[in-house]
């Protein structure tokens, strides 16, 4: 069997780390291999992909909607930005 010492631990993980050790009915190093041994032995957790596919998985089994998209008409016709109320003015080339 492995030692395993570890240094810097912060003072309230150490207390939180006792009384969970104390209410499984373990001493903190039983609790520490316990602790360890489940989350090396459980099978990782699948990728979670990004937040679209993450936000589609959750809303898909509601259903879907529908919208109806409009036809695209011709070009619009450009904005004139010559005229005094947009700062030109007429004595500008």
């Amino acid at each position: 069997m492995a030692t395993l010492t570890i240094r810097k631990l912060d003072d309230s993980v150490k207390s939180k780390l006792r009384v969970r050790a104390a209410e499984n009915g373990r001493s903190m190093e039983e609790e520490v291999r316990a602790i360890l041994e489940k989350s090396l032995t459980t099978a990782p957790s699948a990728p979670r992909g990004n937040m679209a596919e993450r936000i589609r998985r959750r809303f898909e089994p509601l259903g879907g909607v529908e919208l109806d998209i409009p036809p695209r008409t011709g070009d619009r016709p450009l904005v004139d930005f010559s005229g005094p109320e947009f700062g030109a003015y007429d004595d500008e080339p």
